[in-house]
């Protein structure tokens, strides 16, 4: 198990290619590196990417939701070719960055025609699943309020037509669709692959780890009693602070509250 920082903390302070060099000056092991518009799926800046991390570990790679994924369970043939087409860039992308793992969104639940069909969506997800693993990557589903994997219960008949599909634990995204974050911890189990952290308030506001009441200690006692060997990655809003400084100190606090779990 590792902490680490995905760079999507840093959205609007620095661009990727500014994020990977400050972790890596921070002695920050391992990153997710958010891949934010067209030009970043483009293998040439990938290289860029990995030329400057340093010895940065990328854990995993998400992009934005709404460019391409909900597109690869299209039924019109033309758009799922194309997005399968920007899925094989960031793909290959993410295989120059080292990168193991695609935190993932899949559909979107944006339009109030949508219809729910978890076998359907299942049996795509395996062939999304093979056509990531075909460049060495893990395909990850995230738990998201306002995405496919909203609720418990979605991962397990996900699973049922794609039982390799890894699991992205996100704990603010638990808060904002009224579920207790165990709940899906439990439902994912041994196929957790990345856990997303933030801290919340006694008011009840996001901000930054370190500064609020989340039980820590009792996220990482259940990682360990998982046996977790992946990642556990701030991802907090850029408006939770001001200076990047004050990421780097939730950084340093979360490793040092993590070591006393280390496997």
């Amino acid at each position: 198990m590792q902490v680490g920082i995905s760079t999507a903390s840093l959205f609007l302070k620095r661009n990727n290619e500014e994020a990977l060099p400050l972790f890596a000056e921070w002695g920050v092991p391992c990153a997710e590196v958010f891949l934010t518009s067209f030009s970043e799926y483009e293998p040439t800046f990938a290289a860029q990417l990995a030329a400057c991390k340093g010895a940065v570990r990328v854990h995993s790679v998400h992009v934005l939701n709404t460019q391409f994924e909900p597109q690869l369970y299209a039924a019109h043939p033309r758009v799922l070719a194309d997005a399968y087409a920007m899925l094989d860039k960031a793909m290959t992308s993410a295989r120059i960055l080292g990168a193991k793992h695609y935190t993932f969104h899949g559909i979107a639940r944006i339009k109030r025609t949508f219809r729910e069909d978890l076998p359907r969506a299942a049996e795509a997800t395996q062939t999304i699943f093979t056509r990531c693993a075909s460049y060495g990557v893990r395909l990850c589903y995230e738990n998201v309020e306002w995405a496919l994997y909203d609720r418990p219960g979605v991962f397990s008949a996900l699973r049922r037509a794609c039982p390799e599909l890894g699991g992205v634990l996100d704990l603010k995204q638990a808060r904002i669709a009224g579920y207790d974050w165990r709940a899906f911890l439990a439902e994912m189990g041994e196929s957790l692959a990345t856990v997303h952290v933030s801290d919340l308030t006694s008011a009840g506001e996001m901000c930054l780890p370190g500064r609020g009441v989340f039980a820590f200690d009792e996220l990482f006692a259940r990682l360990k009693d998982l046996g977790f060997a992946g990642a556990v990655l701030i991802e907090n809003y850029a408006k939770d602070f001001a200076e990047p400084k004050e990421l780097r100190n939730s950084y340093e606090f979360l490793a040092e509250k993590a070591e006393k779990f280390r496997l």
